[in-house]
């Protein structure tokens, strides 16, 4: 198991701000403290060439990100201020989860990030305390550089909400099958189509969620369209705690959904990537304690 993880996932905030930038500083050393992991199963991601965030993004709006362009409504849009920080901390992310995406293919494993899942970022807008879309960048980044051996990727989205910008990115493309289980009335109001999408309505709880969950499961990993590659966005805002999610899922049933997806994977022996997503529970022990117990399992079963 490797970790990807750089001091500037931790991005300095205006007082109040709602997005629990803390939860990027005390997950790994949660996850330390504890002996889930040691220092060396984490490295230091740096940004990717430019050509390689240009698979996915378009080149007038990268430009206008790197050097403080965005209009006000993006900025707006993309619920942080701009700063130099914020820029190279997007691109450090998707250099995370592609050196991630790099070491599970290498090593038919699994690799975590401790940010990224940013599924609302588009090819030329933010959306959603999301920029550019980590994953989506790195399963271009497989199909262009290591086509031979990933020619199916598979994106499973269980944040509690739709990943629109990744459904839109990749709806024409054949390569990329795109699956998100989230709350029908969260954010974002417009929905994409995803290859296969699920809407749960409000109160979802643990039983109905990792049932359907279970159900679908065989088919997106088994069927047509087998991937060679998978990422997982595990977002955490699913809980029952969670301040922007309508979902009731206890923080067992959160960590049965992981080790449901998880255990699946390593039973097929995919190389795996995965990426936090969100967390907005009123206590940032409640986020932080969902997170770990992701890489509580994935050590578990990559052990």
């Amino acid at each position: 198991m490797t970790i990807a993880f750089a001091p500037s996932y931790v991005l300095p905030l205006p007082p109040g701000h709602r997005f629990p930038m803390l939860k990027y500083e005390l997950l790994p050393e949660q996850l330390l403290h504890e002996g889930t992991a040691t220092a060396s199963n984490f490295f230091a991601p740096e940004p990717p060439p430019l050509a390689d965030v240009l698979l996915t993004h378009e080149a007038g709006y990268v430009h206008r990100l790197l050097h403080g362009q965005l209009t006000r409504q993006e900025e707006r849009a993309s619920g942080f201020p701009w700063s130099p920080a914020l820029a190279h901390r997007e691109l450090v992310l998707l250099g995370g989860t592609i050196g991630c995406a790099r070491y599970a293919l290498e090593n038919a494993s699994v690799a975590l990030n401790i940010a990224g899942g940013t599924h609302h970022a588009f090819a030329g807008r933010p959306e959603g305390f999301c920029l550019l879309n980590d994953q989506a960048v790195a399963a271009n980044w497989l199909l262009t550089h290591e086509g031979a051996r990933v020619r199916q990727v598979l994106i499973i989205d269980l944040d509690v909400h739709q990943g629109n910008g990744t459904a839109a990115l990749f709806q024409h493309e054949p390569r990329v099958c795109t699956f998100s289980m989230h709350g029908a009335r969260n954010f974002p109001g417009r929905k994409e189509q995803s290859d296969l999408d699920i809407a749960l309505p409000d109160g979802t709880g643990d039983a109905e969620y990792l049932a359907m969950l279970l159900d679908v499961l065989p088919g997106l990993l088994d069927g047509p369209t087998r991937p060679d590659f998978v990422f997982y966005l595990s977002g955490v805002d699913v809980l029952a705690t969670d301040k922007l999610g309508h979902l009731s899922l206890s923080r067992a049933g959160c960590r049965r959904r992981d080790e449901l997806v998880l255990s699946a994977l390593r039973q097929r022996n995919l190389p795996t990537v995965v990426c936090m997503g969100g967390g907005y529970s009123e206590k940032i022990s409640d986020i932080v304690e969902a997170h770990a117990n992701t890489y509580r399992v994935a050590a578990d079963l990559w052990d």
